[in-house]
């Protein structure tokens, strides 16, 4: 009973951490804080794009990001590799949120993995189901140094509409946790 225990705990641990970078992928080794991002507005831009090849575009503003093309709405910055179990469990979170939320917020799954054949990601998505934008440009790794470095993933980051900073999380978290973050700016725009 008490190695059953053990296992469990370790197990729910292993979940509720984030995965640091495994041998051969890249993660930035810098943390992200509140004031990562330059508090004066910058003319700094970001263009990712999906794995449609669509170009995806983030402006810096104040203490954040905004997307072109999302005025008016939340943006979810969520850092992730396939690899990583804690962001794999993290998905259907997301995928939740997106469909609760859907004309409030955007969610964008930022790929911190080199090399990674686009077919693969395209699976990846089906297979999980992921219904919001992920990005897989080499310009994933510049919007991660902009932040202030990732270290860890999952790394989830809320802007507001106007792209300032609201919150971060750092591995798995519940998805009430998010959704009680995401009402509360959502309140007060």
């Amino acid at each position: 009973m008490r190695i059953k225990f053990i296992v469990v705990m370790v197990a729910i641990l292993a979940i509720f951490s984030g995965c640091e970078s495994k041998k051969g992928e890249s993660i930035q080794k810098e943390s992200v804080t509140k004031n990562s991002v330059k508090e004066e507005p910058s003319n700094i831009e970001v263009k990712l794009r999906d794995v449609n090849g669509k170009e995806i575009v983030l402006k810096q503003v104040n203490n954040g990001f905004k997307m072109e093309g999302a005025d008016g709405k939340i943006l979810v910055v969520s850092f992730f590799a396939t690899w990583c179990p804690p962001c794999k469990a993290e998905i259907p979170h997301l995928v939740n949120l997106q469909n609760k939320f859907k004309d409030k917020i955007v969610i964008l799954g930022v790929l911190l993995e080199d090399n990674k054949p686009i077919e693969e990601v395209k699976n990846f998505i089906k297979y999980h189901n992921i219904n919001y934008i992920v990005s897989v440009s080499e310009e994933n790794f510049k919007l991660a140094s902009l932040i202030g470095g990732v270290k860890s993933i999952p790394l989830l980051i809320i802007y507001d509409k106007d792209g300032n900073y609201v919150t971060h999380y750092l591995g798995a978290v519940p998805e009430e946790m998010m959704e009680a973050d995401l009402r509360r700016v959502i309140e007060k725009q």
